[in-house]
């Protein structure tokens, strides 16, 4: 068995120490071909305090979301400082081709991307929710990541990093309009989880222990759809428009709408009835959503 505790890297130096490679050209940005890697420290978990940016062929048995994938092609993921990365005790697979861009957070200091890189919310995907290129779109990438290493392998000069961080803002952009061709193109597969999303959530209003469960959160509703929060509240932008925090607020007032013109209960009891622990909260929340009150939806129903 190899070692369960997640090994911390710091620093991309210690990332080509623990892969027997040279010494890297740049110490705060290196990119890594993984085809012949092997893991033999037996190494499952790594959390990097970098940013990790891979490219990779030949994943077997893939999942997104419920379906299992053996993927030939082009796949993306996207690492923040911070995040674990699980691999295969035995290593990189034979068949994997591909390579990782780290990126220290200091190479990133005072660029257009020290805070810009925070609005790519991809990064924190889960890794079952990469991104599937094409091959024109995997062609893109990979000329972009040539640039990044041909510039940070050659000598370096005062415009090195301006053109290197040129280059990673072009990747980071392409990668968002591709994913959002993503959630387009899997429709059935992303409406299977929109329906999924909305029985959980009739589910959950329709239980008569609310109160001491509490309204129910992104988080809650993600894992029960086996997707991170920030991928499950983009694709419902795309799908929807909406937020997954707004949809479950729809949910949430169509179920107080129910209870207001169908029983006899006060407002306070259908608050606290829908997980409410203060009744205010629930008048705030429906007055934002319908412009009426509570009990004005309640006189104009009737």
């Amino acid at each position: 068995m190899g070692n369960t505790t997640p090994f911390r890297i710091r620093s991309i130096s210690e990332i080509h120490r623990l892969m027997g490679l040279p010494k890297p050209h740049h110490p705060l940005i290196s990119i890594i071909d993984l085809k012949g890697l092997r893991n033999d420290r037996g190494i499952e978990a790594v959390i990097f305090d970098l940013y990790v940016i891979s490219m990779k062929r030949g994943c077997d048995g893939l999942h997104y979301g419920q379906q299992k994938y053996d993927f030939d092609e082009g796949l993306m993921a996207f690492l923040s400082p911070g995040q674990i990365l699980k691999g295969e005790e035995n290593g990189v697979p034979p068949a994997l081709e591909g390579w990782m861009l780290f990126i220290h957070p200091d190479f990133l200091w005072n660029t257009s991307l020290t805070k810009k890189i925070k609005k790519y919310e991809y990064f924190g995907y889960a890794t079952h929710e990469a991104l599937f290129l094409s091959d024109r779109e995997e062609q893109v990438i990979n000329d972009l990541v040539k640039n990044i290493k041909e510039e940070y392998h050659s000598n370096i000069d005062k415009f090195s990093q301006d053109i290197i961080i040129s280059n990673l803002e072009t990747m980071l952009n392409y990668a968002e309009r591709f994913y959002e061709r993503q959630f387009i193109t899997r429709k059935i597969t992303n409406h299977s989880i929109l329906n999924r999303l909305e029985e959980e959530l009739v589910n959950y209003f329709n239980d008569d222990d609310l109160l001491s469960k509490g309204l129910p959160t992104v988080r809650h509703m993600a894992d029960k759809l086996n997707m991170s929060s920030k991928y499950l509240s983009s694709l419902l932008k795309q799908l929807t428009g909406q937020t997954a925090q707004q949809m479950i607020h729809e949910k949430l007032i169509d179920k107080a709408k129910e209870k207001l013109s169908t029983t006899e209960l006060s407002v306070s009891e259908i608050a606290y009835q829908l997980g409410f622990e203060h009744s205010q909260s629930f008048n705030k929340l429906f007055k934002l959503k319908t412009n009426q009150s509570p009990l004005e939806f309640r006189q104009s129903f009737n």
